[in-house]
C-alpha cells in the first residue's frame, strides 16, 4: 500500500479477510489457533473456550475458512483447524506503517 494504492480486485480480497476477522469471537479464534503449538488445533480444544455453543463456533470457523484464512482437516471424529500464513500476511503487510514511517520527512 505504501509503493502504490490497491486495486479494485485487491480491496475486496482484503476486505473479506479484514471482515471475517472483525468480530470478537472470531479475532480469537484465529489468535488461539495461530498460538498453539504444533500449527493446528481440534476444533473439542476450541469450544470449550468460549460461552457460545457448538454450532456459534461451527458458524465462526466456516466464516473464517471460507475467508481463506483457515483451513481444516477431518481426522475421525474431529476437525483439526491451522492457519494459512499466506492469507494473513497481506492482511498485516496493509497495517504495517513502519515503512511509512521511514518514508516521513524529518523535520
Amino acid at each position: 500500500m505504501v509503493d502504490e494504492a490497491l486495486t479494485e480486485a485487491a480491496a475486496v480480497d482484503l476486505a473479506r479477510g479484514f471482515k471475517a476477522l472483525g468480530d470478537p469471537v472470531r479475532l480469537r479464534l484465529l489468535s488461539m489457533i495461530a498460538a498453539r503449538a504444533g500449527g493446528e488445533i481440534c476444533v473439542c480444544d476450541l469450544t470449550d473456550a468460549f460461552e457460545v455453543k457448538g454450532p456459534t463456533i461451527s458458524h465462526h470457523l466456516r466464516v473464517l475458512r471460507e475467508a481463506g484464512l483457515i483451513d481444516g482437516e477431518r481426522r475421525g471424529t474431529w476437525v483439526y483447524y491451522r492457519v494459512i500464513p499466506s492469507a494473513l500476511a497481506p492482511l498485516s503487510q496493509l497495517l504495517d506503517t513502519s515503512a511509512l514511517a521511514l518514508a516521513a520527512p524529518t523535520t
